[in-house]
């Protein structure tokens, strides 16, 4: 985890291509998905390339709380011993602002024999949990959410019901991933299905489904977006964690707006996870398309649109609602702090985000404090502006810790120099 951070960095901009070797952390997506299915299997399971960051480390915080033993032999493995049962905490579950261990971990400690509450900090609260709650009664487990966001009460019996469910997942598909890990405690074979087509990432779906079968899940595709889950638990295993295509998409930002060359010691091409779609899409800069669809690789949005805004042509991006529940409302923040920069850079119609792109922004200074809304995306992806512009401080900084904690060392190992401000 990194030291503190200054209240605000000031970036000045390298006037040079950055090149080098950075390798990116590993992915938090699957790193707290492994976290808990070595938890929920009996033995011991050791992970390995994994990330260590605020959003993994309350997952083990709270796997800790429910019985599981998470030793931490070095800085990027974790050795799980579970018992093949969570058992109750002796208070809510703090799960702060990582929306995968809320959505997982609701899901899963309506395997617990007991009430649960699983809870987060006010922006957690801000973030819709209703559909998958409503799943969870669907099979006979009884759980509230009065506001339809955290806290959630939980009311598990030990296992996890059988037979369909239907959940709308176009909110987010984390809803779908937490119940069908949860499915192999079912009373009977578990069938989860999607009430429409919609559905936020479903490449995200796809990595649940294949960790799931590394710990021994016997599950498959019955129907369109529709998944039958045999009642196995699970048995555990060594797992290696590949790196974050998220975090990926900084450095592929990085090599297209200073045309550097960065060795991330992995290809596009090998990457599962879906936000790697990103790098064809930056790569393409100063000509990225005028029209991205982003509903597939929804985290790499705000580092698209950065990069966008000094493309050759405007940019619009569509398919991306779902940003307006994220830790912030990405949309509104993205255009906020674009039109910080320079009035009119970037405007919201509907649920699109338009950037009217000016590559004569490139080389000017223009003092902007970038406000981060304590989003780690939303600082990650605004640094980059400031390697062409000179004069944006980025604040709160310290926000990036959420996943990548060595961000602000890693853009100091290139040579781009940070001014620290109060």
């Amino acid at each position: 985890m990194q030291n503190t951070l200054p209240a605000a960095y000031t970036i000045t901009p390298p006037n040079r291509p950055l090149t080098g070797r950075v390798l990116p952390p590993g992915s938090k997506s699957i790193t707290n998905r492994v976290l808990l299915l070595a938890a929920l299997a009996n033995g011991t399971s050791r992970l390995t390339g994994a990330l260590k960051s605020k959003d993994t480390v309350l997952m083990a915080r709270a796997l800790r709380e429910m019985g599981v033993n998470v030793e931490e032999p070095d800085a990027t493995s974790f050795l799980v011993t579970g018992t093949g049962k969570l058992v109750a905490p002796n208070g809510p579950l703090f799960l702060g602002n990582a929306g995968t261990a809320t959505r997982f971990l609701t899901a899963a400690v309506a395997t617990i024999d007991g009430t649960i509450i699983v809870d987060g900090d006010e922006d957690m609260r801000l973030r819709p949990i209703k559909p998958l709650v409503d799943a969870l009664n669907a099979l006979g487990i009884a759980a509230e959410a009065p506001t339809g966001c955290p806290p959630v009460t939980i009311r598990g019996r030990g296992q996890f019901g059988k037979g369909r469910v239907e959940i709308d997942a176009s909110l987010s598909s984390q809803y779908v991933s937490a119940l069908l890990m949860a499915a192999p405690f079912g009373d009977g074979p578990i069938e989860i299905a999607l009430t429409g087509k919609d559905i936020g990432a479903r490449g995200y779906v796809d990595l649940t489904l294949a960790a799931m079968r590394a710990f021994g899940a016997r599950v498959r595709e019955s129907g369109e977006g529709a998944w039958l889950v045999e009642p196995t638990g699970y048995v555990a295993g060594d797992f290696h964690i590949e790196p974050d295509a998220s975090a990926a998409t900084y450095l592929w930002g990085i090599e297209a707006l200073t045309g550097g060359n960065i060795d991330l010691g992995v290809a596009a091409d090998a990457f599962t996870q879906p936000d790697a779609a990103a790098q064809a899409v930056i790569a393409a800069y100063p000509n990225m398309p005028s029209v991205i669809d982003g509903s597939q690789m929804q985290d790499a949005v705000p580092t698209m649109a950065v990069v966008a805004a000094f493309n050759y042509r405007p940019v619009r991006f569509v398919g991306i609602a779902n940003l307006r529940v994220k830790e912030t409302d990405r949309i509104r923040a993205v255009a906020n702090e674009l039109n910080r920069i320079r009035p009119g850079l970037a405007v919201e119609e509907g649920d699109d985000l338009v950037v009217h792109s000016d590559p004569g922004l490139a080389g000017q200074t223009l003092p902007a404090c970038i406000e981060t809304y304590h989003d780690h995306r939303i600082a990650m992806s605004f640094a980059l502006a400031g390697l062409l512009v000179d004069g944006i401080t980025i604040l709160d900084p310290s926000c990036t810790g959420k996943t990548y904690p060595e961000y602000w060392d890693m853009l100091g190992g290139l040579g781009v120099e940070l001014i620290a401000g109060s």
